[in-house]
């Protein structure tokens, strides 16, 4: 089962954004998370221990213009999906939100189903491009270039496309143990034929490649017989 993709829905209309909220975690397949303004929002998304996939952005906010509060986030290293929400549709706001830095416009009153349309095929281009880094320890994570980057030590550890799949479904639990069964499902498929023999072969590779010391990993853990990534270890302990 792939673990729900945390998503920040920033809408000043708090029924909406309940409502919003409420309807998204009902499909299982993200969980949202709300603010009323752009100065809550900032406040989120300066939180090193949270991380979203994808913003959904209303336009008219109480303390800022939502365009400008995008491009704000744009100018702040923000790479990841924003999804402008508007009642203004007419040609010239859709170019003025996609010109500020948002992926798509969707006007208001929408469906559910295709605003999440919108957003999973947004997610899907950001997860296959050059902009989708992560941050692992010391390590900087390009999936699309299958690559861990040591800028410290100018040094690049080049991965397998699987080894980039259990890195990813890991980063997405935020932290939290991911069992066997459901790594198997998520990168191998609900395949017969792979064991978790497989999947500790993996793991133990991906060690050998990023841990200083893989016999005593501070990255990637086992924690009760599953697995999860300590993104946030100090620079130093990798030294």
């Amino acid at each position: 089962m792939t673990l729900p993709r945390p998503i920040l829905i920033v809408e000043d209309d708090a029924a909406l954004r309940a409502t919003l909220v409420e309807q998204i975690a009902a499909q299982g397949e993200f969980v949202a998370e709300e603010a009323g303004s752009a100065e809550e929002a900032m406040a989120k998304l300066a939180d090193a221990d949270v991380r979203y996939d994808a913003i959904l952005l209303d336009v008219g906010l109480p303390d800022s213009d939502g365009r400008e509060f995008c491009a704000q986030l744009r100018r702040a290293g923000k790479t990841m999906p924003i999804i402008m929400l508007t009642g203004a549709d007419t040609e010239q706001d859709v170019v003025r939100g996609l010109e500020a830095g948002a992926n798509d416009y969707v006007a208001k009153p929408f469906r559910l189903s295709e605003l999440l349309a919108r957003v999973r095929a947004q997610l899907r281009v950001f997860d296959n491009s050059e902009n989708a880094v992560f941050t692992i320890g010391h390590y900087m994570f390009r999936p699309a270039a299958r690559l861990l980057l040591d800028p410290a030590k100018n040094r690049k550890v080049r991965l397998t496309d699987k080894e980039c799949r259990i890195l990813k479904h890991l980063l997405r639990a935020n932290g939290m143990p991911v069992n066997r069964a459901t790594l198997l499902a998520d990168v191998w498929g609900f395949n017969s034929g792979v064991t978790t023999h497989t999947l500790e072969t993996h793991i133990y590779r991906l060690r050998q490649k990023m841990e200083p010391d893989p016999a005593s990993p501070q990255l990637l853990l086992t924690d009760r017989g599953a697995y999860r990534l300590e993104p946030r270890v100090p620079m130093q302990l990798a030294a």
